[in-house]
């Protein structure tokens, strides 16, 4: 299919001689995903689709308590400051951006009236700006009105390096302008293909000026608001124990007719996946559970009964080790993990290669995660055409040996390997549940055959995945050889994704260990396909840049991608959930109803 074809079925489309669906489909069958093909649609005048879930209550309100599990237990409501999941999913309860994305990566407004469309007037035929106009009569959790200068503000707050904001890279290189009290214009440096970034999604929850003009910068963690949150969603904040419970009512005064249904939120945090999932899907005692990271044998015996189901949603996730490249033993300027330094082995290009052919990665799919997820080699996995042709996986412990023995990295007495005094021991740190240390050991037990020693270090999700400065035991402060965890895209295109890969995106001291690239590795050949991409109009080619991206970091074995991960909760049966594999868990958490 040509571009000429393409653009005859957007015109069939426009014509109503083509259904969305039926054009979604079309294109599929040459490669362009589903979000992609929304996204052709919108830049063709094409209205998006309504929001996937018909809500069906006809008042707000009434619909009793709902009760949620989040095993990896919130501890901030900032969603700037939320690096991790569960941070950026309770955040979302109390604040909102302008947009968000739904399954099937359609942009669905928010905060703003419309989405931007060349037809409504509101994007620029070049790419250089956007026009966003938002909702009139919007009201922050303390009654004063919700106006332009919210997003003004919130864009200064989020792009001033002194404020750390793990969201820095969505708002720094743009400018904002307020055109009256709800029109503002977003002016990129130069034309911009994905221009629905910021403000939109898990990084662009609009705060209030109000609350947070005297905490920015470097005051940015002395808000009280961090913590005690005043948003415009659905539900208004009455209590939060950070790393346990959070409590909420119903905003009375919610911008969006007969919404929410629920007159009470709990979310509580702690635990595990399994007794999560135990909690819902056996006993009925919690309405939803998050993240079923659950071995398959033991989600199919919960299932069977009947008191809830598991809702399964394709997105861009992946579970992946990260091998460091830096010395996580040695302090300096006041940090272990610092880019400068280099680390005593896995510097080494042969012992990371190594280490990727002693990966089982079907095992793990087949035995462990089963419908959770898909064996992959490519940190990118979706949509289908950002995904790399080249990458691909092998499990052979003989070949590991031998890229050993031909390095120099002999057998000590000991079994395990050396060089020049340095020998091949890790430490490994995940979180805490089941599939993860099933997956270290599979993992340690092929390491020990190739003569490398792996110690298995598990932490508390909840710390693990914290955004807490002073936390020695965090994934981005990377105190360990290797680590794993899921990393989630967060939007229908994985430019945002990628900046994990980035020079300028490396955590550190100075960032507050906030910066998106955890690994520490850098190369400039990434460096300059990603900026090329981020102004590249045509789609094919900028493809070819994400991709070159992506391969950079997988084939010098520093990303190590396990599986392309589905998106698995539980909910009780009478409970209609809207999930979306392109935002957060709760991007449309008030067209949840019972029924």
């Amino acid at each position: 299919m040509n571009e000429n074809e393409i653009r005859n079925l957007v015109a069939e489309v426009k014509q109503g001689t083509l259904s969305r669906r039926s054009f979604i489909q079309k294109v599929a069958a040459i490669g362009i995903a589903a979000p992609i093909a929304s996204q052709i649609l919108v830049w063709n005048d094409v209205a998006m689709a309504d929001a996937t879930l018909p809500y069906k209550p006809a008042k707000a309100g009434g619909g009793g308590p709902l009760k949620l599990l989040f095993w990896q237990a919130p501890t901030l409501l900032n969603p700037h400051f939320a690096i991790g999941t569960k941070d950026q999913m309770a955040s979302r309860v109390f604040f909102e951006p302008l947009a968000g994305w739904d399954k099937e990566g359609n942009l669905i407004p928010c905060l703003a009236a419309e989405v931007p469309t060349k037809a409504n007037g509101s994007l620029a035929a070049d790419g250089t700006s956007v026009i966003w106009k938002l909702k009139q009569g919007v009201k922050w959790h303390d009654g004063k009105p919700f106006t332009a200068d919210d997003v003004v503000f919130t864009w200064q707050y989020a792009a001033d390096l002194a404020t750390a904001a793990y969201t820095t890279g969505s708002y720094k290189d743009i400018k904002v302008e307020k055109i009256d009290d709800h029109t503002i214009k977003v002016i990129f440096k130069a034309p911009t293909p994905f221009w629905a970034d910021p403000f939109v999604g898990s990084v662009g929850q609009i705060l209030p000026k109000h609350h947070f003009g005297d905490y920015s910068g470097a005051k940015s963690r002395e808000a009280p608001a961090n913590l005690k949150p005043v948003g415009t969603g659905p539900y208004k904040f009455v209590e939060f124990k950070p790393g346990d419970l959070i409590r909420a009512e119903r905003n009375l005064d919610y911008h969006v007719k007969n919404q929410p249904h629920f007159d009470t939120l709990e979310i509580k945090g702690g635990g595990d996946a399994v007794s999560a999932a135990r909690a819902v899907l056996q006993t009925g005692e919690y309405d939803f559970a998050w993240n079923m990271q659950v071995e398959e044998e033991v989600l199919k015996r919960m299932e069977a009964s009947g008191k809830g189901k598991l809702d399964i949603t394709p997105s861009g996730n992946v579970e992946f080790i990260i091998l460091n490249t830096t010395d996580p033993w040695t302090e300096v300027d006041g940090e272990r993990s610092n880019a400068k330094t280099k680390h005593p082995t896995l510097s080494d290009p042969a012992v990371r290669r190594a280490i990727n052919l002693l990966l089982d990665r079907d095992s793990i799919q087949k035995f462990i995660y089963g419908r959770g997820g898909v064996a992959t080699a490519s940190f990118v996995n979706a949509p289908k055409q950002f995904k790399s042709p080249k990458l691909k996986y092998e499990f052979s412990i003989d070949k590991a040996n031998k890229i050993l023995d031909e390095a120099g990295w002999k057998k000590g007495a000991d079994g395990i390997r050396e060089k020049d005094g340095k020998k091949l021991k890790y430490v490994f740190q995940t979180s805490t549940n089941a599939p993860r240390q099933k997956t270290q050991a599979i993992i340690k037990q092929a390491c020990e055959k190739a003569g490398i020693e792996i110690e298995i270090k598990a932490v508390t999700a909840s710390v693990f995945f914290s955004s807490d400065v002073g936390n020695p035991d965090t994934y981005s402060k990377f105190y360990a050889d290797m680590e794993m965890y899921n990393t989630t895209q967060p939007q229908p295109d994985p430019e945002r994704f990628l900046n994990q890969c980035v020079s300028w995106e490396i955590a550190s001291k100075d960032n507050k260990w906030l910066g998106r690239n955890i690994s520490r590795y850098s190369d400039p050949e990434a460096d300059k396909a990603y900026k090329a991409a981020q102004n590249e109009l045509d789609p094919v080619k900028r493809a070819a840049l994400l991709i070159k991206v992506d391969e950079t970091f997988c084939e010098a074995n520093v990303f190590l991608p396990l599986l392309s991960r589905n998106v698995v909760n539980a909910n009780v049966n009478n409970l209609m959930v809207d999930m979306s594999g392109w935002d957060v868990t709760t991007w449309n958490l008030a067209s949840w109803y019972r029924t």
